[in-house]
């Protein structure tokens, strides 16, 4: 009696130890393996379906890349991409944001899905032709990663009130200027789905996989 009590303690106890295990393995190889990713930004009520959601969106813009192409809005129909602020004679924290930005494009190289942005703020001096230059340096592959250039005040107007990488108000006039380590990143609808430390490598990796987490999102639909 003794001996059956006993296999029935190690039988219970067994079970309490494996059963959370497997439990585990079935709903992270089902639907439920992520969650979904926040929304940032104003939110309000929509005027044409009651009960939904207005979220904020990205503003449409027109810019020029490194190869002196025009860069528009429309060229991220159906796609997810990161995108940051920095200006090429920066010294400071910009290299550390594009080595990290480079490590996001060698994790998704061959995904025609995500993109990189990456805007001047010091539009006057990085022309296409620097631009060109600093892209090459950091091993932009054409096609996946843009920097781009073009009007102060449109840029400054994205980058305070599209991406919000900063709180401080300008113009965009000759003695604004934004200096932010942020990495933002935002999904096929244009709107914001994380904010990440471009200087801080954890921070970057957390960005590498929440953007799987967003395509797994956009799978699921």
């Amino acid at each position: 009696m003794s001996s059956s009590k006993s296999f029935s303690k190690v039988f219970i106890l067994l079970g309490i130890l494996i059963l959370p295990s497997i439990a585990y393995l079935i709903v992270s190889s089902g639907d439920n393996k992520y969650s979904h990713l926040e929304i940032f930004g104003p939110k309000e009520p929509s005027s044409t379906h009651p009960g939904d959601t207005v979220f904020h969106q990205v503003a449409p813009f027109t810019l020029v890349s490194q190869n002196g192409a025009s860069f528009t809005s429309d060229q991220l129909k159906d796609k997810i991409y990161v995108t940051d602020f920095f200006f090429a004679t920066c010294q400071t924290i910009c290299p550390k944001m594009n080595m990290q930005m480079k490590r996001v494009q060698e994790a998704y190289k061959d995904d025609a899905e995500i993109l990189l942005l990456s805007h001047t703020v010091n539009p006057e001096k990085d022309t296409v032709e620097a631009l060109a230059k600093y892209a090459q340096e950091y091993g932009a592959i054409s096609g996946k990663w843009f920097f781009l250039t073009g009007d102060k005040k449109q840029i400054y107007d994205l980058a305070r009130n599209s991406y919000f990488i900063t709180a401080m108000k300008g113009d965009g006039g000759p003695d604004d200027f934004v200096h932010s380590e942020k990495i933002v990143l935002i999904d096929k609808d244009q709107r914001i789905r994380g904010f990440y430390d471009g200087t801080d490598y954890e921070s970057i990796n957390l960005l590498i996989d929440e953007i799987k987490v967003l395509k797994w999102e956009y799978s699921h639909q």
